[in-house]
């Protein structure tokens, strides 16, 4: 019985160790299993996280690009209103908060050096606007005087009944006189040129009166008649049609095809003379450079493609020449024209001149004008960085005042600049950085701020010759009577056409710059420019307006 029940408690033992080991499994199996759950689950909860945090940077990247676009629709909104309902003149904005001349140097890495040198520039610069400035007197409209140099025609007006009763008044000195402006019209008239013939007594020579030189040969039209179609076409921006239209109704209807010629003619009679003009510009070492488009009739296709003329104007000597490209904008056209120059040559920034900066002899010169335009563009933006932009960039303009109400040369220029205005632009250039991260790169403060960036050292080099120009707004002057031209005749019949507008309007440009007449700077040029056919010996430089002009032939 003992041994049996010794057995018995042994199995009994045994199982009990069995359950006992099959809970600890089960309970094992389990915690594995709850562990196996919460490592899916956990898996599965960060997949979840991760998806919705790449839905928040998707997220966060569409507001930015919808920002980015609210941002620019606003600006095209707001030139387009500006375009249609205000003033489009680029006057310097006055800040509403005086403290915005000041720099704060607060947040800039700057040298106490340099601090003190940015300070002193500033106070400067204050202190001589307080002084210059004058209060305005209120204008009062007043009638202007006639011309004196108009021919004068006196009419006598006398009391009712005194004409053919003379005897019967006694007239008194005193008159009230009143002058009214009379307009003639123009007059178209045939100049009959009859050549006579003679023989001389002592020699029995025969000879005949010379043949005159007219500017076109074997055709009717004169110089005068020559320079008033140039003239309404380019200077009054008439189209040929309306001309002809003017000269139908005093009498002389012209063939559309007969002015469309003599226009080529004219041109090619100016092309020697424009070939010679751009010599000029390019041998010079300082030159402004800018391009505008202009939309030309492609037959073919029904419809108008964009021709560029671009403007090189030399600030040396004052001339000017556009070169016409029949569709390019690029790279390729910079090299063409600027390939041989060796100076500097100034433009706004457009890309396709960084070509230029590699250039040996070349040196690049941006426009500030275009600068404070970026930020003027901002004010609606942000107005706060916007004014303090324009602000620092207004003193720039003041220095360049004070230069030119003392009189100053090129060297005391230079020196005023390097002491006034590098400080002022350095400082400008190391707060420009630091705000660049705090704004949108697309905005328009962000890329106003971009454009000074990446344009810094080249608007800079102004200072470093008092000849520099501060900006390139007289090229855009020059560009003006394209744009009115562009507006009223729309567009050019061909690319032979748009190179024949390109060297008239150089000449007409360079009559502008000097302020010489166009009109009579083109008569006298019909007259004589068959004089220099034949005698090589003779300089065509001789026949443009600058030279005539200071000959006091025109």
């Amino acid at each position: 019985m003992s041994g049996n029940s010794s057995h018995q408690a042994f199995i009994d033992q045994l199982l009990r160790d069995r359950d006992a080991e099959y809970r600890r499994a089960s309970k094992a199996e389990q915690q594995l299993k709850e562990l196996t759950d919460a490592k899916e689950m956990k898996a599965a909860y960060e997949a979840k996280l991760a998806e919705k945090e790449e839905a928040l940077r998707e997220r966060d990247k569409t507001i930015e690009a919808k920002d980015n676009r609210i941002a620019q629709l606003e600006q095209k909104l707001l030139y387009l209103e500006r375009k249609m309902w205000g003033a489009m003149s680029e006057k310097p904005q006055i800040p509403d908060d005086p403290n915005q001349l000041k720099l704060d140097f607060g947040q800039l890495e700057m040298s106490p050096e340099e601090e003190e040198t940015a300070r002193k520039a500033i106070e400067e610069i204050t202190d001589y606007k307080k002084v210059i400035v004058k209060g305005h007197e209120k204008r009062v409209p007043v009638r202007h005087k006639l011309p004196e140099n108009l021919r004068h025609v006196e009419e006598h007006i006398y009391p009712e009944g005194y004409e053919g009763h003379e005897d019967e008044w006694v007239l008194f000195d005193d008159t009230e006189t009143s002058e009214h402006l009379e307009f003639n019209p123009a007059e178209l008239y045939v100049r009959v040129t009859i050549r006579h013939k003679g023989m001389r007594k002592d020699t029995k020579e025969i000879q005949t009166a010379p043949v005159q030189n007219e500017p076109i040969a074997k055709s009717y039209a004169s110089a005068s008649l020559l320079t008033e179609l140039m003239v309404g076409k380019y200077v009054d921006h008439l189209p040929f049609y309306r001309q002809i239209q003017m000269y139908k109704r005093l009498g002389f209807s012209i063939p559309p095809s007969t002015i469309e010629s003599w226009f080529h003619d004219v041109a090619d009679l100016m092309r020697p003379t424009y070939y010679r003009l751009r010599e000029l510009v390019l041998d010079t070492d300082y030159i402004q450079s800018d391009e505008t488009t202009v939309p030309i009739i492609n037959n073919e296709k029904h419809q108008t493609v964009k021709g560029y003329l671009w403007l090189v104007r030399s600030v040396v000597n004052n001339l000017v020449f556009f070169s016409y490209n029949e569709g390019s904008r690029g790279q390729k056209v910079v090299i063409q024209l600027f390939k041989d120059y060796q100076g500097a040559i100034q433009t706004d920034g457009y890309a396709g001149y960084s070509i230029l900066e590699k250039f040996e002899g070349i040196i690049t010169l941006c426009c500030w004008a275009h600068a404070r335009r970026c930020f003027d563009r901002a004010l609606s933006h942000d107005k706060a960085r916007a004014e303090y932009a324009l602000a620092q960039i207004g003193m720039l303009y003041d220095v360049e005042r004070m230069a030119d109400d003392h009189d100053m040369d090129t060297i005391q220029r230079m020196e005023l600049r390097k002491r006034l205005a590098y400080p002022i632009i350095r400082a400008f250039e190391k707060w420009c950085i630091c705000e660049q991260s705090k704004v949108l790169p697309k905005s328009p403060i962000g890329k106003a701020i971009g454009y000074f960036l990446n344009y810094s050292r080249q608007l800079v080099r102004y200072t470093m010759d008092g000849r520099y120009m501060l900006d390139n707004n007289l090229i855009e002057n020059s560009v003006r009577p394209v744009a009115l031209g562009r507006k009223n005749y729309l567009f050019c019949g061909n690319h032979e056409a748009a190179e024949d507008a390109a060297v008239i309007y150089s000449l007409m440009g360079c009559c502008k710059a000097v302020g010489v007449d166009f009109k009579e700077w083109m008569n006298y040029f019909l007259n004589h420019v068959h004089e220099y056919d034949n005698d090589y010996s003779k300089d065509l430089t001789e026949l443009l307006p600058h030279s005539l002009k200071a000959q006091a032939i025109i």
